[in-house]
């Protein structure tokens, strides 16, 4: 029941999304788009930037971020959901969506690389480098979403990821032991 209220929020905040901006939308303009009390949206989220970030992350959390065709299938799947996306890089506040994609990515990318390396820590280059990695891979994944209507989305993640620099190529693409 609880999971369905989240997805019946989330729906409704999507909807409210396409008509105006994030920092436009109060939660009691969600609470009375989904009919529901204001106690049941705090119950399930922090904030609207929370409500936005769950969206995102109910996507990202089924993505193999290494595994090409899957890293395509998400990006085809923020052009089918464009408008939200749209809104949510729009939205420059202290929550911005970004800096929780940001976040996500970069800690996932840390997690896989310490696993692949057999490791409880990274470097301070191979966090450095993960990270920016991360933060030119959310920028071109926006400018693709929002402006770019010609590259296929296999051809974007192809250039993403030769785009990784070659000591992190070797620890998410070649077998390390």
């Amino acid at each position: 029941m609880a999971e369905r209220t989240k997805l019946w929020i989330a729906q409704t905040m999507k909807e409210l999304m396409k008509k105006k901006p994030i920092e436009e939308i109060r939660v009691t303009e969600i609470c009375k788009a989904a009919e529901i009390e204001r106690p049941t949206f705090y119950y399930h989220f922090r904030d609207k930037h929370d409500l936005v970030a769950w969206i995102f992350y109910q996507g990202a959390f089924k993505t193999n971020v290494i595994g090409k065709e899957e890293a395509a299938e998400a990006l085809r799947s923020m052009k089918q959901d464009l408008v939200f996306y749209r809104r949510a890089y729009e939205d420059v506040s202290q929550n911005a969506l970004w800096k929780y994609m940001l976040e996500y990515f970069t800690e996932r990318y840390m997690q896989i690389a310490m696993e692949r390396l057999h490791t409880d820590a990274l470097d301070e280059q191979m966090r450095f480098s993960i990270r920016l990695y991360c933060y030119g891979t959310l920028g071109m994944t926006k400018e693709w979403a929002l402006y770019d209507n010609t590259t296929p989305a296999e051809t974007a993640v192809e250039m993403m990821f030769r785009s990784m620099p070659d000591f992190l190529q070797k620890v998410f693409f070649d077998t390390v032991q």
